[in-house]
């Protein structure tokens, strides 16, 4: 069976790479239309598991970077519940724009009841609904509910998912005063990569990718 992978950074599908598994990862770098274009001819070829996985802002100011969050349909949450023990259900809203201030997620949170905020999960979910493929998302924290993002934070993403260095360069030295901020942010999600690397390998080695589709 295929899993298809849904995320933003080329990073993050370097980092669910897994040689031997039919691990197929698109990378939307903020785009919702491409990566919902994408994500459709992929699953057209090679209907699977539709997955969001990747890092995502938390909304519930419990949650801590590094922190594990799942959503999606109920039988395939529950086969990654007990493949990862630690993680917390709860809705994973998706937003086609980063949501970057403490006041932006505080409205959010009220308004869809969600625990965390990405990029990708909205899109994956429509695709997944489209084709009739099981659908899940599975994020890691990296930016806390009470974190406002910095402006060299905002642009560093390309829309092939590479990161745009000229951009936040030119961002800091325009305002080299946000730099405590810009390194805090980039501590954090350094945590949620590793713990996005972690989450993965427990994935694989439940088996999640070779599901029978059927029975879910």
């Amino acid at each position: 069976m295929t899993l298809i992978l849904a995320c933003g950074l080329k990073r993050e599908a370097r980092i669910l790479e897994r040689p031997g598994r039919d691990v197929r990862a698109v990378v939307g770098g903020g785009v919702a239309a491409k990566l919902e274009a994408d994500l459709d001819e992929v699953a057209g070829m090679f209907p699977g598991l539709v997955m969001s996985c990747g890092i995502a802002g938390a909304l519930d100011p419990s949650l801590l970077p590094g922190d594990l969050v799942i959503d999606g349909d109920a039988a395939l949450v529950e086969h990654l519940r007990r493949a990862l023990p630690q993680a917390v259900q709860g809705r994973i809203v998706g937003s086609d724009t980063i949501v970057a201030t403490t006041a932006a997620k505080r409205a959010l949170a009220d308004r869809t009841g969600g625990v965390a905020v990405d990029m990708e999960s909205h899109v994956a979910a429509r695709v997944a609904k489209r084709r009739n493929l099981p659908f899940a998302a599975i994020r890691t924290i990296s930016d806390r509910a009470g974190d406002d993002l910095p402006a060299a934070a905002l642009v560093g993403m390309r829309p092939d998912g590479g990161m745009a260095l000229g951009a936040v360069l030119g961002s800091l030295a325009r305002a080299p005063g946000q730099l405590p901020d810009l390194l805090r942010t980039g501590r954090q999600a350094d945590a949620a990569f590793r713990s996005l690397d972690k989450m993965f390998e427990a994935i694989i080695h439940a088996g999640i990718d070779r599901l029978d589709i059927s029975t879910l």
